[in-house]
């Protein structure tokens, strides 16, 4: 097959963002940024991505003093193979009563059987009130979650989240847990390495997992009181080797007790919890990236055995290294 043919397959995943009137424009540029950066070994763009309204191409006021101009109707919602709804502040009867307007019911009707649905913290209003989400787990901005769950009782919310996977609907809470949702969606997609480029371009952490908590009562430290950072630079630096708490919290000259207070306070999770996203991680980029044994991936990623990290990942990904490994394998060969 000449490389010329092979370019007319390349087909990049269509991603539609929905324009709602009174969108946040922060929430909005997440997918473009986000989607916009990945590309193939050929330099070829993975994802398009598209903005469009319920109504035919024109403008669209957000909340700010300024509109923009969308280029597509809902048609594209048509074709897309993702849809993606940031949150607005002017959701009328959606937010209200948990109702569509007969427009934006005629958009969804648009959407293909088995696209792949997201929200972007109130956007998972008109998710829900299209009953995408009856029965299925989601979340929202933490402030916003009693009353969605009030409105939409048969909605299993978790406000205790930054983004949850539920295969095909993915929520999200709100501004910057937008960008953890995209990026996990790339990762989903492409793997690691991938997903780690967008975020060193984008100048943000690579991963923040989905079940972080999104609100921390003190999220920055006290100038006066020390940070945790060194303890767990220190950790990154010897995944593969065994890590005690106590070792942890005599980086920072701290009792393991005030170490296990402070490290929760900046990082969201416990120094548990927090080793082992990190060994998950490791152990994905090596299961995608070299041909190391499952053995050897798990002794590398700090697990120890592979008995130990397949359970890890399978309650991680809800997969086993091997399927995990071939799935990426997969989608390389397709690329």
């Amino acid at each position: 097959m000449d490389p010329g043919h092979k370019d007319l397959l390349h087909r990049p995943h269509r991603i539609a963002v929905l324009a709602l009137d009174g969108l946040l424009p922060f929430e909005l540029g997440i997918p473009h940024r986000i989607f916009g950066r990945p590309r193939d070994g050929r330099g070829r763009p993975l994802y398009e991505v598209v903005t469009c309204s319920v109504r035919p191409p024109g403008r669209v006021h957000t909340d700010a003093d300024f509109s923009i101009q969308v280029a597509h109707g809902p048609e594209a919602l048509a074709t897309a193979d993702t849809v993606i709804v940031p949150a607005s502040y002017e959701l009328g009867p959606v937010y209200d009563r948990g109702e569509l307007t007969p427009e934006l019911a005629a958009a969804l009707a648009r959407i293909r059987p088995g696209t792949r649905l997201a929200s972007i913290c109130t956007g998972v209003y008109v998710l829900a009130a299209a009953g995408r989400l009856d029965g299925r787990p989601a979340t929202t901005h933490w402030s916003d979650a009693d009353r969605f769950q009030r409105m939409f009782p048969a909605v299993k919310v978790d406000a205790d989240v930054l983004f949850i996977d539920d295969g095909d609907v993915l929520t999200s809470a709100g501004v910057a847990a937008g960008i953890d949702l995209c990026l996990h969606m790339v990762r989903r997609d492409h793997g690691t390495a991938v997903a780690n480029d967008v975020a060193r371009r984008t100048v943000v952490p690579p991963y923040r997992d989905g079940g972080q908590a999104q609100y921390i009562d003190r999220p920055v430290p006290d100038p006066q009181q020390s940070s945790t950072a060194e303890a767990r630079a220190w950790a990154l630096r010897r995944l593969h080797e065994p890590i005690q708490l106590r070792d942890m919290a005599g980086q920072e000259a701290m009792s393991v007790r005030t170490f296990t207070r402070r490290f929760r306070e900046e990082v969201g999770v416990s120094p548990g919890q927090w080793l082992t996203l990190q060994r998950v991680d490791r152990a994905r980029h090596l299961l995608e990236s070299t041909a190391l044994s499952v053995d050897q991936v798990a002794r590398d990623a700090g697990f120890g055995t592979a008995q130990s990290m397949r359970q890890h990942l399978q309650t991680a990904l809800g997969v086993t290294p091997t399927a995990y490994r071939r799935t990426f394998r997969a989608g390389t060969a397709a690329r």
